[in-house]
């Protein structure tokens, strides 16, 4: 049913420009919907076709952040909605502003996260006539959305939006997609024919409980498990499941593994917490719960849990649960919600387990501090070239509980997950599991415009910088200060390892190798901080110099193109 302007979500009178009394354009109704849903800034490269969203976004009082390549944009929307919990909005023109921005929205769609590419396309009048920029956007971007649609015509702007939006947290969240034509964009109708969705009257709370008889079940697999554990994973921090899995750790005495932006759920020292003794929980544990996570390539397909152990898999997706591995026990259900019903299921009980686990804990402490143990040598290595390992150890130690960490590359990023533990809960980012590398520019984007108290400490691979860095620039441009770190090994490492190993040393360079690029003077030309590192002694103080210049920053460090992480050289395609 149509509004009128007196139930606009917007408290202010709709001023019109040019388009006449009472009149409102497709760009206007776009940026109303944005306001509504509580997006306040969107990401884009401009382009004809999408100007007036711009004009819009002005009257709404929606911030405009422009970047230099599509791709950063998408990516920045992920990242902004990781980082707040609200949609992220990228606005892009059409063609190849739109094919531009398709990696990004792939990556949002293997992370869960909720975000509204909109693209330009030509006008509805020149359709299939070969305008300027002209493809079948939705038909690409329905495979790797949760919602693509056109929007056929000016009154229903607003509608499709909120309509994408709300598509957005069907099950697990993902992005949407919408393709508006110039002319349908443009156009301007009387404002009480626009349908104009009301701020939180279009869509349901995502916040789902899970089946009671199942979390009774669940309630009773744990409080007669000998030795549990439990995998937080992406969809904690996805709900803000924090406090919820805290309260459920601790209470009941169950070591944690964390994994994703469930990193950080408990922090660094925590006797919860643990990190290098997964693989031995997995094959040793009673009761396995895996929480907001898949059993994809990061889990073995499922194949690394004990077939003997009891396991339970809790998703927002339905589709996901038991998929590629059976399971003993699902729920569906909000992450936050169903460990809250779970401990409050097993409170009053004449013994919830707890007491009766220490000795497991102990167990698998005894396997952590012989994994550290090993590694700690490597971790505070003076070689020179410098080992990876006292590079991600130096990071480790620099950050603070404000520290949001990002991670962007391959075979470096690989040794910090190893190593880099966050402080606190949804301080740590990565790409996810599609693996992309040239998110980190655009997630510091995000986080920093969105938390600028927060402090934002980037580690990127040289490879990986070099795909998105150019926006380093828009950071010094929205004086968006962070502290970055290139791992320079002038090599796309993590490939070149398993070239090696196929096709032998001789081959091994083939398609891999970069040049000795001075990533510290790239910075300094675009108007950062710039440093470069040869000696492991002049990590630390590189690092606080640069959290002092209040500036965007690249420390260049050059790690041994010749060492590998272990996880670089345990991947099953190398075998």
């Amino acid at each position: 049913m149509a509004q009128t302007a007196e139930a606009l979500p917007s408290a202010s009178q709709v001023e019109v420009k040019e388009t006449g009394e009472g009149l409102i354009s497709g760009g206007h109704l776009v940026a109303k919907a944005l306001k509504a849903e509580g997006v306040d800034v969107v990401f884009t490269l401009c382009g004809g076709h999408i100007i007036d969203i711009y004009d819009g976004c002005v009257d709404e009082g929606i911030e405009v952040i422009d970047v230099r390549h599509e791709q950063v944009a998408a990516h920045a929307a992920d990242g902004y909605a990781r980082i707040t919990g609200k949609p992220g909005c990228a606005v892009v023109t059409a063609g190849p502003g739109t094919t531009d921005a398709v990696t990004g929205v792939a990556n949002a769609l293997r992370a869960e996260s909720p975000m509204l590419l909109i693209g330009g396309q030509g006008a509805l009048s020149q359709h299939k006539m070969g305008s300027l920029q002209d493809l079948p956007h939705v038909d690409m971007m329905a495979p790797i959305t949760k919602f693509a649609a056109t929007v056929p015509d000016t009154a229903r702007a607003a509608d499709l939006v909120s309509m994408a939006f709300r598509e957005c947290y069907h099950g697990a969240p993902g992005p949407s997609f919408l393709e508006i034509p110039r002319d349908v964009l443009d156009a301007s109708v009387p404002i009480e024919k626009a349908r104009i969705p009301k701020a939180g009257h279009y869509r349901a709370s995502t916040r789902s409980a899970g089946d009671p008889g199942d979390i009774e079940k669940l309630a009773d697999l744990l409080t007669k498990a000998e030795k549990p554990c439990i995998l937080l994973g992406s969809q904690v921090w996805t709900t803000r499941g924090t406090d919820s899995a805290i309260d459920l750790v601790r209470g009941l005495n169950i070591p944690a593994y964390m994994n994703g932006a469930g990193r950080g759920t408990l922090p660094p020292g925590d006797p919860h917490h643990f990190q290098l003794s997964r693989r031995y929980a997995f094959t040793n544990a009673d009761l396995i719960i895996i929480v907001g996570t898949p059993f994809d390539f990061r889990m073995g397909y499922g194949k690394r849990l004990s077939a003997d152990a009891t396991v339970v898999q809790i998703d927002l997706d339905y589709r996901t649960v038991g998929k590629n591995r059976d399971i003993d026990l699902g729920i569906v259900g909000d992450a936050g919600m169903v460990l809250s019903q779970v401990f409050q299921a097993t409170t009053g009980r004449v013994s919830n387990g707890a007491t009766g686990r220490k000795a497991w804990l102990e167990e698998l402490r005894a396997v952590e501090e012989q994994s550290l143990g090993k590694r700690m040598a490597r971790q505070r290595s003076n070689a020179n070239p410098i080992d990876p390992y006292r590079l991600v150890h130096e990071i480790n130690e620099f950050l603070t509980e404000d520290s949001i960490y990002i991670g962007d590359g391959g075979d470096i990023v690989t040794f910090s997950g190893q190593v880099v533990q966050p402080k606190s809960p949804g301080h740590w980012m990565d790409p996810g599991p599609l693996g992309t590398l040239g998110v980190g520019i655009p997630f510091v984007l995000a986080a920093k415009y969105a938390r600028p108290d927060k402090e934002v400490v980037a580690l990127f691979g040289d490879g990986a910088f070099s795909l998105t860095g150019w926006d380093f620039e828009t950071l010094v441009r929205y004086n968006l200060p962070f502290v970055g770190i290139v791992g320079n090994n002038s090599s796309m490492n993590q490939i070149r390892y398993g070239q090696a190993v196929k096709y032998g040393e001789d081959r091994g360079r083939v398609g891999n190798t970069l040049g000795d690029v001075p990533y510290d003077q790239f910075a300094k030309i675009l108007g950062g901080y710039g440093e470069e590192v040869r000696d492991p002694a002049d990590i630390a103080p590189a690092l606080q110099r640069a959290r002092e210049s209040g500036l965007p920053s690249l420390i260049n460090v050059w790690v041994d193109p010749d060492v590998y992480a272990p996880g670089t050289m345990n991947q099953t395609m190398y075998k």
